[in-house]
């Protein structure tokens, strides 16, 4: 077996038309801001393909740290398609899933930012209560409450 190169995943980004609405609901989650920025410059365009591209990003990190959403806005260029209402069973990057303490309890305090569920929360067998939901602008976000302890 050959030996691996990967040290960790660092975050999964996503594209949001409301930064600030993003980050609240991400907040109220329980996720915490660790920083904002805007991204631009010669060196940005080269890594990613966009040329001239302007980005507000915030990074949120994970109660236990280990783990980072990058949230992206686009100032420029402007975004050139939407793949937030995609179905499940899409093609290409389907959802974040979050563990939760109490996932009614979550639910109740996500309902403020107008969520909805997209089929029903169900458990699996004896270890998790899980709920998939159309977060801020449509995203999908998964949740799930371990049941083990």
């Amino acid at each position: 077996m050959t030996k691996s190169n990967l040290l960790r995943m660092d975050n999964v980004g996503i594209v949001v038309e409301s930064l600030d609405g993003a980050i609240s609901f991400f907040t109220e989650l329980g996720l915490a801001l660790e920083g904002r920025a805007i991204v631009e410059g010669e060196w940005a365009g080269r890594v990613t393909g966009l040329d001239n591209q302007r980005v507000e990003i915030a990074m949120m990190v994970t109660p236990d740290g280990h783990s980072r959403l990058e949230i992206s806005r686009f100032l420029s260029p402007p975004v050139v398609a939407d793949h937030r209402n995609a179905p499940v069973n899409a093609l290409g990057y389907l959802r974040i899933m979050f563990a939760v303490e109490n996932l009614d309890d979550t639910l109740d305090r996500l309902n403020k930012f107008g969520t909805q569920l997209v089929g029903e929360v169900v458990q699996y067998e004896e270890s998790y209560r899980l709920c998939y939901i159309r977060g801020p602008e449509g995203l999908l976000i998964g949740l799930a409450e371990p049941l083990y302890k």
